[in-house]
């Protein structure tokens, strides 16, 4: 369809139509039919129940304590409190190579592009459409067109179908990077916990080491005493059995050992083939960790991020399924220039022009609307229900590593006051044995003491020090949710920054 306008009376009438038009569509359009999203209360306690001092009236002197003041809370690289060098290194190079982080990464940068894609609906779609054709006919003549035609079109976003599928695309980016965030935590604290095993690992090869060394020193007296006559063949076999034994378990150690490395090379982007660290005794002291107070941890953890913003998305959701149930409007038009021969082709008469409107509104569809309207509510729904359940996840959590230092480090101080006085048995036992009073029964069941007080010691350091880690995992790491990208910066085309967890 091709038109011009008759007179300037025509052009005043067309103006004022068309001016009109966009008055009510601008008025419509500020119109959100979606409901209004209110993020949903969740009570939280007043401190720790765990951190309370009562809780460590009975303990023994030097069992760990929460860092005060009560209120302070992590900040940073959270693993540098550990004072480990080597550890530190690693974790820098595990937020820059972690393939893990990358992947989220990258869902993350598809989540933005998402939102990008959303707002296109904002605008106008314009396309054009040059040609050319020559046609003849029987009696030879011939006729040339030159045509550059240009379409739009547009459906205004009147009842917010448009905004929030943006709102949808921007919460679900939050989300994405809240994801991103969350997972960074999780191999940081991976990390640091397959440190200290490794360094566990080490501590038990040297106990182990010197227990064997011990032992050797032990049959070489026995035999000696065999000899003379003074102790027996069973003596003697029961030392060769205890020297076996301690060889056989440090043998044994390297075996955990290599998979705590293994693992901390595909955390940090290498292959196990070429990574190896030196051998280091597990000597870090436990740092004091600040607690902060809960409802500090609703602010705190990533993973709680992630739950309320996935709540906004479903929110977001609910208003497009509502705007199914209004018209939809679309504008169209057309125009351009025509000419048989190029030379006229950008002359006034060449120009030609059409504008068109419609609107389609759904008369019956069986409740489908209803229902799907329906469904995202249920959605929404649950996305509450979840979102208050990763809550008091993690109020669980804290108390449950908070106890976890607590008790292990009483059971350190009182382990380390066993593993004393089975040195001290120990002792005894072999001065008496050396001086003919006791069999070599009685070192043998002194050394088996000291050798499982020994490894308890161990063991429990190890439980303290990946404990600590925990607690710091469950309490947010050094990330909070100023960190989140707000609904502009997940719009915008700048790149976010690939590392986090700056100071």
């Amino acid at each position: 369809m091709t038109a011009k306008p008759a007179n300037p009376t025509d052009q005043r009438c067309s103006s004022t139509v068309v001016g009109a038009a966009a008055i009510c569509i601008a008025l419509l359009s500020g119109c959100n039919v979606g409901p209004r999203y209110v993020k949903p209360a969740v009570p939280a306690p007043p401190d720790f129940k765990e951190a309370a001092p009562a809780a460590y009236t009975s303990a023994p002197p030097g069992t760990w304590q929460p860092a005060k003041p009560q209120d302070a809370v992590l900040k940073g690289k959270w693993w540098e409190m550990f004072k480990e060098p080597e550890l530190n290194a690693l974790e820098e190079q595990l937020n820059i190579d972690n393939q893990n982080i990358t992947e989220y990464f990258q869902n993350f940068m598809a989540a933005r592009a998402q939102v990008r894609e959303a707002r296109a609906g904002y605008f106008p779609a314009v396309t054009a459409n040059p040609a050319f054709s020559k046609t003849g006919g029987g009696a030879g003549g011939t006729a040339t067109v030159y045509s550059l035609p240009i379409e739009a079109s547009w459906e205004p976003d009147l009842f917010g179908r448009v905004r929030n599928t943006v709102r949808e695309y921007q919460y679900g980016a939050q989300v994405s990077a809240a994801d991103l965030e969350n997972e960074r935590l999780t191999e940081q604290a991976s990390l640091a916990a397959y440190y200290f095993e490794l360094r566990g690992q080490d501590a038990l090869q040297d106990l182990y080491n010197r227990t064997a060394e011990v032992d050797r020193q032990s049959l070489e007296l026995t035999r000696a005493l065999f000899t003379t006559g003074i102790d027996s063949a069973v003596d003697v076999a029961e030392a060769e059995i205890k020297l076996e034994g301690a060889e056989g378990a440090a043998f044994g150690i390297a075996t955990n050992r290599a998979l705590y490395e293994h693992a901390i090379a595909m955390l940090i982007g290498k292959a196990a083939s070429t990574f190896s660290m030196p051998v280091k005794h597990l000597t870090t002291p436990l740092p004091p960790i600040p607690l902060g107070v809960p409802s500090q941890l609703l602010e705190r953890r990533p993973d709680i991020a992630a739950a309320e913003r996935t709540m906004a998305e479903a929110n977001a959701i609910i208003g497009i399924e509502k705007a199914a149930y209004y018209p939809t409007v679309s504008l169209t038009g057309s125009g351009g220039l025509q000419s048989s021969t190029l030379a006229s082709l950008f002359s006034l008469p060449a120009l030609f022009w059409s504008l068109g409107a419609s609107a389609a509104q759904t008369i019956f569809d069986a409740g489908l609307r209803n229902a799907t309207v329906a469904q995202y509510t249920a959605t929404y729904n649950a996305d509450v229900a979840a979102y208050k359940q990763t809550v008091l996840t993690a109020f669980q959590q804290v108390e449950d590593y908070i106890a976890i230092l607590r008790v292990t480090s009483a059971q350190i101080v009182k382990q380390d006051a066993a593993v004393q006085a089975a040195q001290r048995y120990v002792d005894i036992e072999m001065s008496r044995y050396q001086t003919g009073l006791d069999p070599y029964l009685d070192v043998l069941t002194a050394q088996t003491t000291l050798l499982s007080d020994q490894q308890t010691q161990v063991a429990l350091r190890v439980s303290e020090m990946t404990a600590a880690v925990e607690l710091i995992q469950a309490l947010g790491g050094g990330w909070d949710v100023t960190q989140l990208p707000s609904a502009s910066q997940v719009t915008s085309k700048e790149a976010p920054k690939r590392v986090a967890n700056t100071p």
